[in-house]
Order: structure tokens, then C-alpha cells, then sequence
């Protein structure tokens, strides 16, 4: 009997999963627990493993695809049994990776994300490229030369991603700069002279073949890589994070002599065995940051434009620095646990992040309603966090360096100070509010007591 694998649902708000390697291929025989292919979601990465034992019938895609959660994927049964009804609507009619069969080419894809309005198109001189029936029609539509853009298909060929991105960088066109880039011969600026930065056909300039080391990938003192999906989505966030919000970043130091005489305590009482967390500063930090934002629930919140949300629970982001990039996930009603369940909490998102097995609904900017990123393990003073929203606000923690400062016993001398950076948006927070939800952070982690 035939039985189909189905692209996975990783958490609710996954709609499509991107395929990065099918390790089984038509005619391979799988076993259960073989894995059959490696998939990703924005930010994690997961394999799946089969479930039945046979023959791969039928591969219904290629690597790269971006593919429908609950999708048909692949077959796996006994040799020469059918598979067509199996095949899903999206690619019927195209032929499947079969024995004896080529692999297809690649689905046409969204258009690419890399790429932002505005900005000058690298164009390349690939004339000749083979370009699919669709990518044909959408550069006659949006006023594309296909021979200036490079192929990200099978090999090289141009498809529809391609053909927005080239449209989406060289901006808005009027009529005649349209008709005029489909000839050729021309290249977009950007941002023309036109109403709203529209293209004229006068701001069009000439196009000259490219010579060596003039374009990415032509020279010899540098290389060109593309950036990976995740990449687009972390440059597209921040991109929409600055240009849709109205940021400001207030900075203040706390006297860190509690912090550290706590991370003593903390790593004595785990090398004795009394507790099973390795507290760290970052942990008691994020501590003092819950017991602040109960205090201010204003910035514990989303701004939504013309409404906030504010949270009666404390739904902690921490930025995680992976292989892969920058991750967010959160950990909710963080204001219910002790400093241990804190750090046990904290550490294993992190992991998860970095082995990329974390639930992809963790990661979800509305998942925390207020977010921590440290930098002070390498040493950062200070910096500007990018809100991630709609979240109104995140603190920035820099590095411990000693400062001249009044002890707590009265006298002056050097103390151990602890960067804090507060990037808050003023459509939601004033100014003095965020001055004074900063200062109460500073407050808290000078008189932070915790029992180990």
C-alpha cells in the first residue's frame, strides 16, 4: 500500500516550510526512522523521519521549494505502484522525480525578499538565460529585461522570484520608463523624479555590459554569496521595525556590586550541588527586568497603532545569537518563576534556538510582549537595540566595567557599573515614563536579594 508523506506543521503560525535537502530519492529503499528530508520554517530547522518501511515512489518536489504545510511531499510503497493520486494540484501536470526521471525543475517561488523599493538594482549581463513561461510573463507585466537578471532556478534559469525582486529594486515606473526597461538597453536608478520617487523614462540610464570586477561576483579581491531565507527575514523585520515605528533609545548604568556578589552565590551553590541551575548575570538581570515591568505595565505591551495591548503577564523575549542569525524566542508567564526556573527556561530556548529544534510559535515577535538582549558577553558598553514588534519596547544590557561612583556605604570610589539600553517607541511610551521604567530596572538590580 502507498503512503504519502505530508509536509509537517510546526507550530500555528507556520503556513510553509522551505526543503533544504531530500535525502531519499526515487527507488531509494527507507526503513522507519531513515530520514527522508530536512526542512526549515523562518528561524528552525527539523528532519523528517519515516514512518513506514518501502520504496520511494514518487518525489513531488525539488530542494529549495517553499511547500504548504500539509502538502504532499513524497510516496513511499512498494515498486511500481501508483502515486498520481497522490500528486498534489500544485505541480500536476509537471512531471515528478520518478526512477528513471530527471529531478524537475524548482516550483515557481514567492518573490524574493532581499531586495527593498528603492534601492539600486545590481543588474548582470545574462542574456541568453533560460527563463520559465511564468517569469516571461511577469517581466513583460512589470517591465523587467530578463537578460540583466540572475537566475536563481535550476540551472540559472530565471523564474518568478527572480523577475520581483529585479521589479521591486528597480522601484515604480512610469508607462514609458516600463516599455523602455523591457527593451533593454536601460537600467532603473532606484527612486526616480517622479511623484512618490516614480521612475521617468528620463532617469533611466544607460546600460553598460559589466567588466570585470565592476559587479558582485566579477572581482578578484571579493565574493558574492545571497543571503539566506533567514537572513531576508531578519533584514525585512528590521527594515519594517525603523521605518514603521518611532524609536528612541534612553542609556543608564547600574552599580552591578549585587549582580556579582549573587553570580558568586549562584555558582558556589551549583558547584555544592544545592541548586540545578547555573544562574548567570544575564538570568538575575532579566529577574530585575520582570519585577520592573510589573511595576510599569505600560511597557509591557504591543502598540498597535491606534491601540496598545498590555500584558498582566510578563512574556520574556531573550535574544539568542545562533549559526544561523539572530532568534528571539520567549518565554511566557516568566513572572511566576523563581530565579531558578528562570534560568532553566532562559538556557533551554537558547538551545533550542542554536540546535534549531525550537517551536517556531516561540519565535513569533507577538509571543513576548517585552524582549532582552545582551551583548555584554562580548564586551559592549553600551548600543541600540531594534525594537521587534509590535512589542513597545526592549532593553539592551552591556558589559560590567568599573566606574568612579559612590559605594553604597557613602564614599567615592571605583564601582562595577552594568550598561543599560532601553529602545522604546514613542507612539506608545513618553519619554519621561521610559527615563523612569529604566531607572526602576537600574533600582532592582542594585537591591536584587535572592536566596540560593
Amino acid at each position: 500500500m502507498a503512503n504519502v508523506v505530508i509536509m509537517p506543521k510546526q507550530g500555528q503560525s507556520v503556513e510553509s516550510c522551505i526543503v533544504s535537502e531530500f535525502k531519499k530519492k526515487p527507488g531509494d529503499t527507507v526503513k522507519v526512522g531513515d530520514i527522508l528530508f530536512g526542512y526549515e520554517t523562518d528561524k528552525a530547522t527539523f528532519e523528517e523521519e519515516s514512518k513506514v518501511e518501502g520504496t520511494v515512489l514518487a518525489v513531488f518536489w525539488a530542494d529549495g521549494d517553499e511547500i504548504p504545510v500539509l502538502q504532499n511531499v513524497m510516496v513511499i510503497g512498494e515498486p511500481g505502484e501508483s502515486f498520481e493520486e497522490f500528486k498534489p494540484a500544485a505541480v500536476k501536470g509537471a512531471p515528478s522525480e520518478t526512477s528513471g526521471h530527471t529531478q524537475p525543475d524548482k516550483r515557481e517561488e514567492p518573490a524574493a525578499e532581499g531586495c527593498e523599493r528603492g534601492v539600486p538594482f545590481a543588474a548582470v549581463d545574462n542574456a541568453g538565460a533560460p527563463v520559465s513561461p511564468r517569469a516571461r510573463v511577469l517581466a513583460l507585466q512589470k517591465g523587467v529585461n530578463t537578460s540583466q537578471v540572475a537566475g536563481s532556478g535550476p540551472g540559472g534559469r530565471i523564474i518568478a522570484r527572480d523577475v520581483e525582486a529585479a521589479a521591486l529594486a528597480q522601484g515604480r515606473l512610469t508607462g514609458l520608463a516600463k516599455v523602455r526597461m523591457a527593451e533593454g538597453g536601460v537600467v532603473s536608478p532606484g527612486a526616480g523624479s517622479g511623484l512618490a520617487g516614480t521612475v521617468k523614462g528620463s532617469d533611466l540610464r544607460p546600460w553598460e555590459t559589466p567588466q570585470p570586477g565592476s559587479l558582485p561576483g566579477e572581482g578578484t579581491d571579493y565574493h558574492v554569496v545571497k543571503l539566506s531565507n533567514m537572513r531576508k527575514l531578519i533584514a525585512k523585520s528590521m527594515y519594517a521595525s525603523l521605518q514603521g515605528s518611532a524609536q528612541l533609545t534612553h542609556m543608564l548604568g547600574a552599580d552591578a556590586s549585587a549582580l556579582q556578589a549573587l553570580r558568586k552565590k549562584a555558582k558556589k551553590a551549583f558547584g555544592e550541588g544545592r541548586t540545578d541551575a547555573n544562574v548567570t548575570i544575564n538570568d538575575l538581570v532579566c529577574l530585575a527586568v520582570i519585577k520592573a515591568l510589573q511595576k510599569f505595565p505600560n511597557v509591557n505591551s504591543h502598540c498597535l497603532g491606534d491601540s496598545m495591548r498590555i500584558f498582566d503577564t510578563v512574556n520574556l523575549g531573550i535574544a539568542v545569537d545562533t549559526e544561523r542569525g539572530l532568534m528571539v524566542p520567549s518565554v511566557a508567564h516568566a513572572e511566576k518563576m523563581d530565579v531558578t526556573a528562570l534560568s532553566k527556561a532562559l538556557r533551554k530556548v537558547a538551545e533550542d534556538c542554536r540546535k534549531g529544534s525550537v517551536n517556531p510559535d516561540l519565535l513569533s515577535s507577538e509571543a513576548a510582549s517585552f524582549t532582552v538582549s545582551n551583548l555584554g558577553g562580548f564586551g559592549v558598553e553600551w548600543f541600540t537595540p531594534i525594537l521587534n514588534l509590535p512589542q513597545s519596547a526592549i532593553l539592551g544590557v552591556g558589559t560590567i566595567v568599573p566606574r568612579p561612583g559612590i559605594s553604597a556605604g557613602g564614599k567615592y570610589e571605583i564601582v562595577p557599573y552594568i550598561g543599560l539600553s532601553l529602545t522604546y517607541d514613542h507612539r506608545a511610551i513618553d519619554g519621561g515614563e521610559a527615563t523612569r521604567f529604566l531607572k526602576q530596572v537600574a533600582v532592582e538590580i542594585e537591591n536584587l536579594e535572592v536566596e540560593f
